[in-house]
């Protein structure tokens, strides 16, 4: 058993030996949450061979009540391909239920810790940060083994925290846990939020991943990153309309070549049931550097269902631009996105041009939820490469218990 995990059910029992039936209460007020899940995904390429697949699966967490601030939870992810229902050999989509075409894994035991507006998580959790994220967006969100802290106030919200491993659909499901560096990560972040300002403002330190794993191909990542946004939200007779900023930095570190310096800007405005956004992101060029994304899919305005602007800021200037229109009808949104992706040529004199569609729907009724989306990817730089000359259609069913 995962040393960390020992400890955290060590620590359960030693506290039920100090309470006796005051623990039992604790599981006798226990709650069980989940949500089962089913996706279709396919993929028709350019120059390459089409793929799809069918997976079902979901969530089951039992979660302790808390008793005196204490209180602990376990979550198991899982996910099966249909095979009646999915392509073989080449024309099998991996994305949803891995290459084995099943994933099992406990992604949530932790215990937790809450004294008045302080909140203190050990184990395998769900963290929701600019750089480390779920990114639920298949079959499996990602998870991390880390320790967090997090003190709350009706306008102030600062965290701090650690994650050694993390497992998930951006961690590859073939790798189960994967280490997030010899040092792992560290992290800082604070967020005000009042009238109608919010302001965030984060710290992370990512390490290199230690030499044998460098040796088996794993990413080199080591930099300090800064990160700060702040929004603006104007809202006057059923009309609201959000401005906001962003700035990120990052620092090279033990020679990982992640380096940049990029600055972003968004709008919104909402208005009855439609929503119309536009979002602009901004990379300099850094010599032989590229950007980091962290752990997830990445803060920056300007992203598309597949495309960042991580993919092309390696040794050159870069922007993004995403043009967005909801509209809402009672359950059911309907969306469309169009995104635009310019890379300057680089040291060897390589462009990047990368446009992207996002259209589809979202439906929601009480614990029930449909989601289809079809998105389409074209080079322009090189429309005979099998990278981004694609489409692809997703369809999510769901319901949460």
């Amino acid at each position: 058993m995962n040393r960390k995990i020992t400890l955290a059910v060590t620590a359960l029992l030693f506290t039920q030996t100090l309470w006796g039936e005051d623990l039992a209460s604790m599981f006798k007020s226990a709650k069980v949450s989940g949500e089962l899940r089913s996706i279709y995904m396919q993929i028709d390429e350019d120059n390459a061979a089409d793929s799809y697949a069918t997976a079902v699966g979901g969530m089951l967490k039992y979660e302790l009540a808390p008793y005196q601030g204490l209180s602990a939870a376990v979550a198991l992810r899982t996910t099966d391909n249909i095979s009646g229902l999915s392509g073989e050999g080449d024309e099998y989509n991996s994305e949803l239920s891995g290459e084995d075409k099943y994933y099992y894994q406990l992604s949530e035991a932790y215990v937790s810790y809450k004294y008045k507006q302080l909140l203190v998580v050990f184990g395998r959790q769900s963290i929701d940060t600019p750089l480390a994220d779920s990114d639920d967006i298949r079959m499996i969100p990602n998870s991390f083994e880390a320790y967090t802290a997090t003190y709350s106030s009706d306008t102030l919200s600062i965290t701090a925290g650690h994650f050694d491993r993390w497992q998930g659909v951006d961690a590859g499901l073939e790798s189960g846990w994967s280490s997030t560096g010899e040092y792992g990560a560290t992290y800082t972040g604070l967020t005000y939020e009042g009238g109608i300002f919010k302001v965030n403002g984060w710290y992370y330190n990512f390490s290199n991943p230690r030499e044998s794993e460098v040796a088996d191909g794993a990413d080199t990542n080591a930099n300090d990153t800064y990160y700060t946004d702040v929004e603006l939200g104007i809202e006057d007779q059923g009309v609201k309309l959000t401005m906001a900023l962003q700035y990120l930095k990052q620092v090279e570190d033990d020679k990982s070549g992640v380096e940049a310096e990029i600055y972003g800007a968004s709008t919104t405005l909402e208005a009855g049931d439609f929503e119309l956004g536009l979002s602009y992101d901004e990379s300099a060029k850094k010599a032989n550097k590229h950007s980091f994304s962290g752990y997830g899919g990445g803060t920056l305005f300007a992203g598309m269902d597949v495309m960042i602007l991580d993919e092309i800021t390696e040794d050159r200037k870069a922007s993004s631009w995403v043009a967005s229109l909801s509209y809402q009808l009672k359950d059911l949104n309907l969306f469309y996105a169009y995104g635009d992706f310019k890379g300057d040529a680089n040291s060897a004199g390589e462009e990047a041009h990368i446009i992207e569609h996002n259209a589809g729907f979202e439906y929601e009724s009480g614990e029930f939820s449909l989601m289809g989306i079809y998105v389409l990817n074209e080079n322009k730089e090189d429309s005979s490469s099998s990278e981004f000359n694609n489409n692809n259609f997703r369809a999510v069913m769901a319901y949460k218990f």
